[in-house]
């Protein structure tokens, strides 16, 4: 196993990708996302964070934070948000999966994936590729012909902002960027 290390800048900005165990589809239910918004905004309150970007799909999210300037945890926000989801959710709305042994011993649901995927963003060119990663991903998984169409996104936002355009993503339209270089 390669040993991974994370990490951690305060003040930095990241790009995440969080999935269900299991790539299981049910973060898109209105009870899910009611309850990740809580969750969301509990942590945010003992823990804050600046959200610059954030696309939710059934089975997994995209987002870009900025952490305080004294302030490089992340890890501890993802762990309370997950948390604060599992215990809150109603597992009626999360389909039925078998629990490994590993997870029995860990006392984990069958929620989240254990980890979460984290990049440190390094300069502007890289957060432009992962701010458009994140609003064309709908597109990506074929949700949507067109990135406006996916409503659970910040896209919506940058449109009203002026930032993007309401056809950009639009699958129809050829767009010329490449997006799949950034990891899922």
């Amino acid at each position: 196993m390669p040993n991974y290390e994370r990490i951690y800048i305060p003040g930095g900005t990241y790009f995440f990708t969080v999935v269900t165990y299991q790539r299981l589809s049910f973060l898109t239910h209105n009870d899910a996302r009611a309850i990740l918004r809580s969750s969301w905004q509990n942590v945010r309150r003992k823990y804050p964070f600046f959200l610059i970007a954030l696309c939710l799909l059934p089975d997994h999210l995209h987002c870009m934070w900025r952490l305080p300037e004294n302030d490089a945890d992340y890890s501890i926000r993802w762990q309370k948000i997950k948390d604060g989801f599992s215990r809150n959710v109603d597992k009626s709305i999360i389909p039925e999966t078998n629990t490994s042994e590993s997870r029995k011993l860990k006392r984990e649901t069958n929620v989240w994936q254990r980890r979460f995927w984290e990049h440190t963003i390094r300069d502007q060119q890289d957060y432009n590729k992962h701010f458009d990663y994140i609003h064309y991903n709908p597109v990506k998984h074929g949700y949507v012909q067109k990135a406006i169409d996916w409503p659970w996104s910040t896209f919506h936002r940058y449109v009203s902002l002026g930032i993007y355009d309401p056809d950009w993503g639009d699958i129809s339209l050829n767009d010329e960027f490449i997006l799949s270089s950034v990891g899922e």
